[in-house]
């Protein structure tokens, strides 16, 4: 399963050819994924996790573009790809709108490690956060 997320383009993220950049697009999906990872992990008592979380690698594949008009949101479909004991691998799939039938303009893949803000450098993942992300992730 996937968590679903909806995210509205603003006027600003559109380049002079009238389509979302690449650089927003890449802020279009942070956004879809704070709420999970910052949000829900706070209200399932997790405090490591939301202090920081740093992408380490990112790759964005482009199959149409996003236009912004008046009221526009998109849907944006995260998988948890892959937890391993210090990262996790975001799959996304970002639609033209809002409804899942709308056609995929944007697949793209996050690596991320949970990061130690005091001692400044990435950290394993809890027990605890693993099992949060696998429960999030499938739908539970």
């Amino acid at each position: 399963m996937t968590y679903v997320s909806h995210v509205r383009p603003r006027w600003s993220d559109m380049d002079v050819y009238g389509h979302v950049n690449h650089a927003n697009m890449v802020t279009l999906l942070e956004e879809a994924r704070i709420p999970v990872l910052f949000g829900d992990a706070v209200k399932a008592g997790l405090t490591e996790l939301p202090k920081g979380v740093v992408v380490v690698k990112l790759s964005v594949h482009y199959r149409l573009p996003i236009v912004v008009a008046p009221d526009t949101t998109v849907r944006v479909e995260i998988t948890l790809a892959e937890v391993k004991a210090a990262s996790i691998t975001l799959t996304y799939r970002v639609h033209t709108g809002s409804e899942e039938s709308d056609p995929v303009a944007v697949t793209a893949e996050t690596v991320l490690a949970p990061y130690d803000t005091v001692k400044l450098r990435p950290r394993r993942l809890t027990a605890e956060e693993t099992d949060f992300l696998k429960r999030v992730f499938a739908g539970a």
